[in-house]
């Protein structure tokens, strides 16, 4: 697995730059990594690929 630093990270484009609350994802053929744009150098956490899909559903689905 790759570590944090050799990931490519991508902020949602719905972040604004004025230090809101964000987090960034890299993607991986079969897990997602999740982290805290505000703070890089603490750990974030990886989820399956599965799991991710399921969650941006649901949160989909509580805005929509």
């Amino acid at each position: 697995m790759k570590a944090a630093t050799e990931l490519t990270w991508f902020k949602s484009t719905h972040s604004s730059g004025e230090g809101g609350d964000c987090v960034e994802v890299a993607v991986r053929p079969h897990t997602v990594h999740v982290r805290d744009s505000k703070d890089t150098k603490r750990s974030g956490l990886a989820v399956g690929s599965d799991s991710w899909s399921a969650f941006v559903g649901f949160a989909a689905d509580q805005i929509g």
